[in-house]
């Protein structure tokens, strides 16, 4: 597949997934937050496209510089906006595109992200590093061992040859999106892209995302919640979005899904793992098409 189509599906990923409304608990094409807006993640959705192509442009197998690509598009979107609009997203969508750009069917596609993840290098760790603190995101490295707000943290990886696959190994037990690059990525593969790869074939485009985030959000208790506010709550989360999901075929389900919106809103649960999650499954069901 062409680094440029890769690249493209990459950046409609981006925008269905922050268009998809009322998307409970995040920005949206109907909710704002005071510190970002639905914009932001349009224009950063955007912005990525030029790192992407690049990145599955040539794909060196033994040393894909997957973390030279995430800092890049990260550092892109801060040219841009200054919030974390994208890193989650970024950090997911790198790995799956360039697995994509060496795959000669679909099915090759998750073995090459073990393949390419298990090849990072020192110098990815440290380029992760260094994208999270450009981001500003915090829950990922904050930790006794190799914590990313150390002045001293990118030493440390080196002197102990830690490697972007070895560092986020550490986080996965309490970050999704640790757990799932170091882990055959099951909640996009296994949850996420059938759902949505199913749904756009008879739902709406914002309502096979809005279903998609919600049924992964019902499987998965999204760890941005639970950094912030202990598991419980973060379980809490997930068993309210499986109640909901009951009753999808009913006559009020819009108005019981914006009710879960607000409560998110006003509470400040805002799963934004499971938006990432749910741009990558996105991204993934427009891979298999194009593939087919």
């Amino acid at each position: 597949m062409k680094p440029e189509e890769i690249a493209k599906m990459a950046q409609i990923a981006s925008a269905l997934e922050v268009s998809g409304y009322p998307k409970p608990g995040n920005v949206h094409r109907t909710r704002d937050y005071d510190d970002m807006e639905f914009e932001d993640f349009v224009i950063s959705g955007i912005v990525i496209g030029d790192t992407i192509r690049e990145a599955c442009t040539d794909v060196d197998v033994e040393n894909p510089q997957l973390g030279k690509y995430i800092l890049q598009a990260v550092a892109e979107t801060d040219r841009w906006i200054k919030n974390n609009t994208n890193l989650g997203i970024v950090m997911m969508t790198t790995p799956i595109a360039v697995a994509a750009a060496i795959s000669d069917s679909f099915d090759d596609i998750r073995e090459n992200i073990k393949l390419l993840m298990g090849n990072t290098s020192v110098d990815d760790a440290c380029d992760l590093y260094d994208a999270i603190n450009i981001a500003d995101a915090g829950g990922m490295g904050n930790q006794d061992e190799y914590d990313v707000a150390s002045d001293n943290a990118k030493n440390e990886l080196r002197e102990n040859n830690q490697t972007m696959y070895d560092v986020l190994k550490i986080s996965a037990p309490w970050d999704m999106l640790a757990r799932e690059m170091t882990g055959d990525m099951p909640a996009v593969f296994e949850i996420g892209y059938p759902t949505y790869h199913e749904l756009r074939q008879s739902k709406s485009q914002n309502d096979a995302c809005v279903l998609t985030f919600l049924t992964i959000l019902s499987h998965v208790p999204d760890t941005l919640i639970s950094r912030k506010y202990g598991s419980d709550d973060a379980m809490k989360v997930s068993l309210m979005t499986r109640d909901l999901l009951n009753i999808r075929d009913e006559p009020d389900f819009k108005d019981r899904l914006k009710e879960f919106d607000d409560y998110l809103f006003k509470n400040k649960y805002n799963p934004g793992t499971t938006a990432d999650l749910t741009a990558a499954s996105i991204f993934v069901s427009y891979l298999k098409s194009n593939f087919e």
